[in-house]
């Protein structure tokens, strides 16, 4: 039932004691009432309410209040039925916690001194845990924050700051600009020792550090000023604030968020540090920034009416994180990036029975977690992009801009969106869409010839077997490959079960999904078709984004049981000369998660298949960067060295063993390979070189490093060594990264024998981290390492959903992937 109350206007003045780790807080609200009302019911959440007020700059009466801690509401009662404008004040206290949510805490060392900062983050439903509000997006309103700190400390909020004046006793009152119309979720407020560099040519835009962080901060204040510029280009709007600060945190259990002009980053996503930071770092750095730049207008500017189209932020800042990167840096390869990070992931998440649509029904309570977030963001992505290709560029962006500014400062359902690309492009977008976000899922297109006739036929794909009578509305295209060498494109909509396509009796082969801008899988029934796409794919006709599809459909086969691994391992003969970095990572996954499910011969004739195959790329690409090497190129270095090693490669373990004895030494080994380098040492060392490892921790000053070596810390092969890490880990690991040596250590082959019951030993400890970061652990440690006992998995979780409900979505999905598993060992 929609509420006849709605807030106005948000005055909130805290005065945060970061020694004592709490604050005290009084808000001024003002809501309108469009009929008459007894009481007012807010969101809160681990706040003490001392005093509510009614009409507190009139007659200032005191009102009754009730909170109730389930339901996480404080009701306010009025004096009597009151319609129209009401203003309330209430005043508060709160804490600044340690959980990475809400008003929370943030430590760093100064000086040799542990120091903290204080901010906020509040996405999805996390506001009333500063503030009593309507914490939900579609109840904006104008907020005015001021905050009494410290006078040493730096203030920062959404906006910008209008004064500055002594407050007495050491500390001094900030106070900001009013904000435009926003949700309670996109509010952002911050105190600390914090230094604040301005963009010199754009001077909105500024980055944010810790003391002595400002010297890193040149690349991402670069590249920021350019990702602002080209979405005002782009959208057609003019960005609405005064400022947008990008602001490097410590402790943070996402890697960005969005909050309107005040964007908080992980560190090593926001700062570059020359000569530590990675190609593929840099890569990130870009595409994390752009995507919360785009926020500001997708999620910001137009917010979604209800948490079941927070797909339209999500999706859309993914698409344009990978777009605006593209446009800034076209040799990188990006949407071929693009393909493997997010269209893979989410064909592979999407493909499971246990499932949601993208537009998540009924609005959730908290919708992004291990078991959404790929469907939200990277199905979302790739779905974005399948429209795009099916109206047109240009048509693309005239929607988009239509409806930016016909919702603008308000808020829209998706339904908004499938009409204006609707408008401007005369083509059935709403009747299209409504069926790829409104169920879950993606179809497989079956293609069966007989001479010149093609039948294509659709039905859901899921790994499992499951009845389904769904269907979509599919733009359908193909490449037809003809007896002379040519070829030529056809296309069609399938909206039906199957229909009949004349491709020519000159056919010689054809593709399904040319392109690959189609969200759904392709299988090829008549024998010999998929093979005759084999020799085009071995002679390089076709593209290397169709020769990644190709092969990562016959996987998913595999996975789904329509295929036999070793019909594969049989498919990659025409991969042997593949040079493509695209397929090539995709190839080297595919390959290495066979080995780490299958049984021998299978197991080693995947790893040979590896061996042979990537020993091959680097003796061709080298092993060592160089300096003007393409882009794509260090990408794909990075990723198979490790893998190599695990396939049993001595050249590749050797190289990392000189590597490794030279860093030992004090020499510098490139950032390009030291994962892999510190990986195979941790492989083949002992508890010394976890010593070694952790020392190295220590002293490391870049976030991004440290994320490097804990990745190494899941890597030993050594079993004593292996639990010392990961003790470390549980004691010493910051929050924000204890999660990285477990999911390490679980996708190592020599390590996950142990891993079930390493992680039923401590799920006590394990419960204590963030959620979404302790269910990464669960979807990491379950479908793969309790494969000798999938029974004892799914009794052990049978028990412990019922006392731990929360981590139920991640459960559920965790079993359905060890079942494939399962099923795939025989």
């Amino acid at each position: 039932m929609t509420s006849p109350v709605h807030p106005i206007h948000y005055r909130l003045v805290l005065e945060p004691d970061i020694d004592g780790f709490t604050f005290t807080g009084r808000l001024d609200l003002t809501v309108e009432a469009a009929e008459p009302v007894r009481e007012i019911v807010l969101n809160i959440l681990e706040l003490a309410v001392q005093r509510c007020q009614f009409d507190p700059d009139g007659r200032a009466e005191s009102c009754d209040f009730t909170a109730d801690a389930g339901k996480e509401r404080l009701t306010v009662a009025l004096p009597n039925e009151i319609a129209g404008e009401i203003r309330l004040r209430i005043d508060y206290t709160g804490e600044i916690n340690n959980k990475m949510a809400g008003f929370y805490r943030s430590r760093h060392i100064k000086d040799g001194a542990e120091k903290f900062i204080a901010i906020t983050q509040f996405q999805e439903s996390d506001a009333r845990r500063a503030f009593p509000c309507f914490d939900h997006p579609r109840m904006k309103a104008e907020f005015d924050i001021e905050l009494v700190v410290d006078e040493t400390l730096t203030a920062i909020a959404n906006t910008a700051v209008v004064s500055e004046t002594p407050a007495g006793k050491g500390k001094k009152r900030v106070v900001f600009q009013k904000t435009p119309k926003m949700s309670t979720y996109l509010v952002f407020f911050g105190i600390g020792d914090f230094d604040i560099q301005t963009d010199k040519a754009d001077p909105r835009v500024r980055i944010v550090t810790l003391p002595g962080g400002q010297r890193y901060g040149g690349f991402g204040l670069d590249f920021g000023r350019k990702a602002l510029q080209y979405c005002e280009d782009y959208y057609g709007i003019p960005y609405p604030l005064p400022k947008m600060d990008l602001i490097a945190v410590p402790d943070f259990a996402f890697g960005a968020m969005e909050n309107w002009g005040a964007i908080t980053f992980r560190e090593n996503l926001l700062l570059h540090y020359p000569g530590v930071t990675s190609r593929a770092g840099e890569e990130r750095i870009c595409e994390v920034i752009a995507h919360e730049i785009a926020h500001q207008w997708f999620g910001n500017l137009v917010t979604p009416s209800d948490w079941k189209y927070l797909w339209l932020n999500e999706s859309f800042a993914t698409y344009f994180g990978f777009g605006v990167v593209a446009h800034y840096h076209p040799d990188w390869g990006i949407w071929d990036q693009f393909l493997h990070s997010q269209t893979e992931t989410a064909l592979a998440r999407d493909g499971l029975q246990e499932n949601f649509p993208i537009e998540i029904p009924g609005g959730e309570h908290v919708v992004i977690n291990t078991s959404t977030a790929p469907l939200i963001y990277n199905k979302g992505g790739s779905i974005l992009r399948q429209i795009e290709g099916f109206i047109g560029e240009s048509a693309f962006q005239q929607g988009l801009r239509h409806y930016l500014k016909a919702h603008a400062y308000d808020c829209a359902a998706s339904t908004d969106l499938w009409k204006a690309f609707e408008k401007v492009s005369d083509k059935p977008v709403t009747a299209m869409m409504e069926n790829w976000i409104g169920q879950p899922g993606h179809p497989m297109v079956t293609a069966k010839r007989d001479g010149d006739q093609l039948t294509l036929t659709q039905q859901r794909f899921t790994f499992l077997d499951r009845e389904s009578d769904q269907l979509w509305q599919i733009p359908v295209s193909v490449r037809i490959f003809t007896e002379t060498g040519g070829d030529r494109e056809m296309e069609t909509y399938l909206d039906t079960p199957s229909t009949t396509l004349d491709i020519g009796a000159d056919a010689a082969a054809y593709k399904i999904n040319d392109g690959q801008s189609g969200f759904y899988r392709a299988f090829y029934e008549t024998e010999g078709d998929l093979s005759a796409l084999g020799r085009l794919a071995a002679e390089k006709r076709l593209s290397a984004v169709d020769r990644w599809g190709l092969q990562n459909d016959l996987y998913a086969f595999v996975k789904g049981g329509r295929a036999t691994p070793d019909a594969y391992l049989d498919f990659m003969d025409h991969y042997r000369t593949e040079d493509a970095p695209l397929p090539l990572m995709s190839i080297a996954e595919n390959l290495f998660s066979l080995y780490r499910i299958v049984r021998n011969p299978a197991r080693e004739r995947a790893a040979a298949t590896g061996r042979t195959l990537f020993e091959t790329v680097l003796e061709s690409i080298g092993y060592l960067p160089a300096a003007k090497e393409p882009h794509t190129t260090t990408i794909l270095r990075d990723r198979v060295i490790w893998l190599l090693a695990l396939f049993g490669s001595q050249t590749a373990r050797s190289f990392c063993r000189e590597q490794f004895s030279a860093l030992s030494a004090g020499k510098r080994v490139p950032a390009d390979i030291l994962k892999s380098v510190l990986q195979v040492a941790a492989l083949e060392g002992g508890p010394d070189r976890v010593d070694w490892l952790i020392d190295r921790l220590t002293s490391a000053q870049s976030e991004h490093e440290r994320q490097t070596i804990l990745l190494a810390l899941g890597a030993f092969g050594d079993g004593a060594a292996l639990r010392q890490a990961l003790r470390y880990t549980l004691d010493e690991a910051p929050d924000r990264n204890r999660f990285i040596p477990i999911v390490s250590a679980a996708a190592n082959p020599y390590a996950a024998p142990m891993m079930w019951d390493w992680y039923v030993a401590h799920v006590d400890e394990l419960e204590k981290m963030h959620p979404l970061l302790y269910e990464r652990v669960i979807a990491s440690v379950a479908p793969v390492c309790g494969l000798e006992r999938p029974d004892a998995v799914a009794a052990f979780f049978a028990d412990y959903v019922r006392r731990n409900g929360k981590v139920s979505d991640v459960v559920k999905l965790s079993l359905e992937r060890l079942e494939i598993h399962q099923r795939m060992r025989g």
